[in-house]
């Protein structure tokens, strides 16, 4: 295991990885937010420098845990030898085994060589598994006429505004949820639509791997052109940043699947998934 800290070699990474487009996008947006100032303290671990066959960005050691908080405990994996991720996942110091965490990876034998690993820890391993998007280059900025007067209006979020999204995202709902998304927003572009009274009746935002998630209008508030302009709107705004403005939906959620094709966004060959891990001393937990 090597712990990759040098700024020019991390640089170095980066450029590698997006030569391995689309399966390493998890793991590329990760390295590009360490390269910008790394505001969610990751680091990356690889197995070797610069022949690597397998990467992986985690949490940094002297980060403040939360051994409940699997939306902030999570690592992203690449690997162009499944035998070198496998490697890494049973070394003792490269995952915490100890603390509810997440894996997040876009390559098909993940789940099984995580699972196999994890269950002779006494892990539980839940799998989600997604969709995977790309929206294409974003020219100019979306048309946003119908939205006349100063209300309502197009802008950003606030860290005031986490506890609404902590209540309306279906993996959320907790305190460390609301923690995490709090940290997101403080840290990574948003869009939303605010109403009259400056509250969000339309948003989303960027996670830790650089991808666009939570995106959610109000039911009052739909069929009114919002989903469309926020979705395009951070695209342009990560694009012009430099990153890749990728997302990932779920097979039956048939009005987003229906938002991405109108939008031109690309359907990857490959499908992004998501391990939630948890061990057994912790598998009691209400929101678990």
């Amino acid at each position: 295991m090597l712990v990759l800290n040098c700024s020019t070699k991390l640089l170095i990474l980066e450029k590698m990885l997006k030569s391995c487009f689309p399966e390493s996008l998890k793991v590329y947006g990760a390295v590009m937010n360490i390269n910008c100032g790394n505001p969610f303290q990751k680091e990356v671990v690889l197995d070797s420098w610069p022949d690597f066959k397998a990467v992986i960005t985690r949490r940094q050691r002297e980060a403040e845990v939360d051994n409940l908080d699997h939306y902030t405990n999570a690592y992203a994996v690449f690997y162009k030898d499944v035998r070198a991720y496998q490697q890494l996942l049973e070394e003792c110091d490269v995952f915490n085994w100890e603390q509810v965490f997440q894996i997040q990876g876009m390559q098909s034998e993940l789940y099984d060589v995580s699972k196999a690993v994890a269950n002779s820890k006494q892990l539980n391993v839940k799998l989600t598994s997604f969709k995977a998007v790309c929206f294409s280059p974003v020219s100019t900025l979306p048309d946003a006429s119908f939205l006349k007067g100063p209300s309502p209006r197009l802008t950003y979020l606030s860290v005031a505004d986490a506890d609404l999204l902590n209540r309306t995202w279906s993996r959320g709902g907790n305190e460390q949820c609301l923690r995490y998304i709090a940290n997101l927003i403080a840290c990574f572009p948003s869009v939303c639509v605010r109403d009259e009274k400056g509250n969000p009746v339309s948003w989303s935002i960027t996670d830790q791997f650089a991808t666009m998630c939570h995106g959610y209008t109000l039911p009052e508030h739909r069929r009114k052109g919002y989903s469309r302009l926020v979705a395009l709107t951070l695209a342009r705004k990560l694009q012009s940043r430099g990153f890749p403005s990728q997302g990932n939906v779920l097979d039956d959620n048939i009005a987003s699947i229906s938002l991405l094709k109108s939008l031109h966004a690309e359907f990857l060959p490959c499908r992004f998934h998501r391990l939630i891990l948890t061990p057994a001393t912790l598998s009691g937990q209400p929101h678990l």
